[in-house]
């Protein structure tokens, strides 16, 4: 069964698995003691680090490990907010951020800080001038990913870099995507990474801050991992995951280069197989292995069911899939459509037929879910009402969309639909759908009565 969703967490690379299972046996003693087993292990932390250390682009004594990605995340700006607290408390991050990011820049406004939330463009990168212009004289701290974890846009982090650092501010880089491919952007200040990313055990994050960018730990001290990461170090895993990194950057060239033909394929035919797709993200500047892309009436859970069914493990940023019925922050602030998310990050070692059978798969996947659903075919009417109130209050995504494309053919050219809705995914999908169908968006006002939005579609096609 292949397995497309390594932007979650990839399997354990055979050579984390050697390595894991060597060090249980050596790595189990306690690393701060003198004795003959304390040493062995001290020494098995300490290669591990060096290892790590090589493959970010840092000294060994500028990086700690962490109990996860998050942990280093929150710990960096936690730490790096603290040390530059005489300076303030504002701090600048992208729209695009990973979760962790922004709820840490959310902790951040609720004990009276503030954040500031850098827009992106329609392909998921920010403006470096935009960015620089979010920098106040009470920037504490700037956080821009690598590269996004749901779309795969790669971000302009050196030049972000060279804004921060002549304002002054400390650059922190969440590189959980993109270490696994290649040597961490230039410029960074802090940097964080997760080990299930790249095919070593969960519970392992990096955590590296340059030398000379002011740093005070939070919380309970330690006198562990220089203090930054308090407890009793997981000495098999991280060992394991220093091997695993070694590995996948020592056979990274050849995959990514193998791996980007795939997607690119994958990218054309999408929307030549299945109607009514957009594929988001850069589609030169991007991770080599993955690739996102949405279906107009499509649940996104029935969707991933379907494609486990056939045999395809995915992900989906869609709002259908999420018990909170929000649409994805990222697709959000792409302005793309959402609905029928679809991403597929492929492991290395993915074939051709694999990714051949995918495409096989997918049209008639999407395609039942749809019939499901009861989409109907596109609108043949010229004539027809001057306007239309389709209530679609109480429907989830995708229904709002279906709904509107259900009832345009109602009205005649030029004539307006208004669809009310409360689902908040709305906002977002109906004006997607207008760009996809070539009709006019006209706006939103509130709907009569109070109860959800009105959103007013012109029909132009």
């Amino acid at each position: 069964m292949p397995y497309f969703d390594v932007a979650s967490a990839a399997p354990l690379h055979p050579v984390a698995r050697q390595a894991l299972q060597a060090a249980l046996d050596e790595g189990w003693a306690d690393p701060a003691r003198l004795y003959r087993e304390g040493r062995r292990a001290r020494l098995l932390l300490d290669a591990a680090r060096e290892a790590a250390a090589e493959a970010v682009g840092c000294r060994p004594d500028e990086l700690v490990f962490t109990p996860s990605g998050t942990h280093a995340v929150h710990a960096g700006v936690e730490g790096a907010l603290a040390g530059r607290r005489r300076v303030g408390t504002h701090l600048v991050v992208s729209a695009v951020e990973h979760s962790s990011v922004l709820h840490s820049a959310a902790a951040v406004g609720a004990r009276g800080g503030e954040f500031t939330e850098v827009p992106v463009d329609r392909v998921g990168a920010v403006d470096p001038d935009v960015f620089e212009r979010a920098l106040r004289a009470d920037t504490a701290l700037a956080a821009l990913q690598s590269a996004n974890h749901e779309v795969g846009t790669v971000q302009p982090v050196p030049e972000v870099a060279a804004r921060c650092r002549a304002a002054g501010v400390p650059l922190l880089v969440d590189a959980a995507q993109s270490l696994p491919w290649g040597p961490a952007p230039e410029g960074w200040s802090l940097l964080t990474a997760s080990a299930h990313k790249w095919g070593g055990p969960a519970g392992v994050g990096l955590l590296a801050v340059r030398k000379g960018v002011r740093f005070a730990p939070q919380g309970p001290g330690g006198e562990r991992e220089s203090g930054r990461s308090p407890g009793f170090e997981n000495i098999p895993a991280i060992v394991a995951a220093a091997a695993s990194l070694r590995a996948v950057r020592a056979e990274a060239a050849a995959e990514s280069e193998r791996l980007r033909v795939l997607v690119d394929r994958i990218r054309r035919r999408v929307a030549r197989l299945v109607p009514d797709v957009e594929v988001v993200g850069d589609p030169v500047r991007r991770l080599p292995h993955l690739v996102t892309f949405s279906c107009l009436y499509v649940d996104g859970e029935v969707l991933l069911h379907e494609l486990d069914r056939a045999g395809f493990s995915v992900s989906s940023g869609s709002s259908c899939t999420s018990s909170t019925l929000t649409a994805s922050h990222v697709l959000k602030a792409m302005g793309v459509l959402s609905e029928g998310n679809v991403r597929v990050s492929l492991p290395v070692g993915t074939t051709a037929e694999e990714v051949n059978r995918f495409l096989e798969v997918l049209p008639g996947a999407v395609g039942g879910v749809r019939e499901r659903l009861g989409v109907a075919p596109d609108p043949v009417s010229v004539t027809g009402a001057e306007s239309l109130v389709v209530d679609a209050l109480g429907l989830r995504c995708p229904q709002p969309v279906i709904e509107l494309a259900n009832a345009i053919g109602g009205v005649a050219v030029g004539g307006t639909v208004t669809v009310l809705s409360d689902d908040e995914v709305a906002r977002l999908d109906i004006p997607a759908w207008c760009g996809m169908r070539g009709q006019e968006y006209v706006g939103e006002a509130p709907a009569p009565g109070g109860a959800g939005v009105a959103y007013t579609v012109r029909r132009r096609a």
